[in-house]
């Protein structure tokens, strides 16, 4: 369920038109309804509310803090990757103790500002990153809490690239080297451990996968507990995916049955770390048509928005449904959607059938609002677009467009040059 929708052939988020938000922003722009983020966080909050839980939004999916401050207001904890998206949790007041650490990289520095915060706990996923943390938390004369990441070898049925459970992914501790880890942690003086964690990919349309890693976890967990291990937390992950085309991804309530099924009866508080399905179908990126060039093989459609806006397409061949904002046009043509941006990779959409649009014309990317922003670049020298929030008949710029002066913030010029 969205909030975009027709009336009268003009496009609309919620009460506002979205041609008038580009009047006042210009374009390119991202754009999130407000009451499709509410809604989406509820529904799945819903969907689990049979088993003692957690929901730790995934910051990386969308790290706004207008989001990032929604979600806290429905109770939300986080998911984080780094010590920025750590910074901005707690400046949107999420309590340290929802929040979890999770990446395959953390710094010292970032693991010394997390436990000097109080994290929950860090989703370990390494030894060697596991003596960090623990030399760490020695030298600020803590334990650190931490559950180790568990890879349970499971294929998730999706993009090669945004697969993280299989035993050639970079993410975790194989399955078969699991009780080791936990036993290796155990013997370490300033580490508590509290949890197990798994995450086998993202945009995963099935429920099966799921079930599959949480039937390996659960028997993992009765494993450790017979070893006098005590888990009091076990991180399920996020990864549920969406409809981006035509793709039929389980609903929330689906999935919280499947939980159910496989390790509803285990007695700790499950953790969630959903994010593409809360604010993936909430947001668009609206752009502008700059030019249209008809060729002898192919026509183009040149429009302001590009990949350094929405990388997507260009990372993963990614598909985005895009659509006119406003609809008065008939006839239609076989085009590729492309940027400004000096690269061949540069596309939003290929070989799409669109409206026969003319210079001026808006397009609405849809499904925009996961890993969209987030992973957008200031590539080719171009200002970062501006964040709008929708509720009912009011639009809130929610960050400002990145100007010229925006881009040389920070940088120097030696004295010698």
């Amino acid at each position: 369920m969205h909030h975009f929708f027709y009336h009268d052939g003009h496009m609309f988020c919620e009460e506002v038109l979205v041609s008038s938000i580009a009047e006042s922003v210009g374009t390119p722009f991202y754009l999130y309804s407000h009451a499709t983020l509410k809604h989406h966080f509820i529904t799945f909050n819903k969907a689990v509310s049979d088993v003692p839980h957690l929901i730790c939004f995934s910051a990386k999916s969308n790290s706004n803090l207008a989001i990032l401050k929604l979600f806290a207001s429905l109770g939300s904890g986080l998911d984080i990757v780094s010590g920025g998206e750590l910074y901005r949790g707690l400046k949107v007041g999420i309590p340290p103790h929802k929040i979890v650490y999770s990446g395959v990289g953390k710094r010292e520095d970032e693991i010394e500002f997390a436990l000097k915060s109080s994290i929950l706990m860090f989703n370990i996923e390494s030894f060697q990153e596991l003596e960090a943390v623990n030399r760490c938390a020695k030298r600020l004369k803590t334990r650190a809490q931490i559950a180790l990441r568990v890879n349970p070898d499971i294929d998730p049925r999706t993009h090669p690239y945004i697969s993280t459970g299989l035993k050639k992914n970079k993410f975790g501790i194989c399955m078969n080297e699991a009780k080791e880890a936990y036993q290796a942690a155990r013997r370490l003086s300033h580490i508590k451990i509290i949890g197990v964690d798994c995450h086998i990919g993202s945009q995963v349309l099935d429920v099966e996968p799921f079930m599959d890693a949480f039937k390996r976890l659960k028997r993992l967990i009765e494993d450790l507990q017979s070893t006098g291990i005590e888990i009091r937390y076990l991180d399920l992950g996020g990864g549920l995916g969406i409809t981006y085309d035509h793709e039929l991804p389980p609903h929330p309530n689906e999935y919280g049955k499947a939980i159910l099924k496989t390790v509803g009866d285990i007695p700790v508080t499950l953790i969630f770390e959903p994010g593409r399905v809360i604010v993936g179908n909430a947001g668009i990126l609206v752009t502008r048509v700059l030019y249209v060039k008809i060729g002898e093989k192919k026509n183009f459609i040149i429009v302001d928005a590009g990949m350094n806006d929405l990388i997507r397409p260009a990372l993963y061949d990614a598909y985005h449904a895009i659509n006119p904002v406003k609809k008065d046009k008939d006839a239609t043509f076989i085009a590729d959607v492309v940027g400004p941006i000096c690269e061949s990779s540069d596309f939003l959409a290929k070989d799409r059938r669109l409206p026969r649009v003319e210079p001026g014309d808006l397009l609405a990317v849809m499904s925009a609002g996961a890993y969209s922003f987030t992973m957008a670049s200031n590539y080719n020298s171009r200002p970062r677009v501006p964040e709008v929030m929708v509720k009912k008949d009011q639009f809130y710029v929610i960050r400002k467009r990145e100007d010229y002066e925006d881009l040389i913030a920070g940088e120097s010029i030696p004295e010698f040059l």
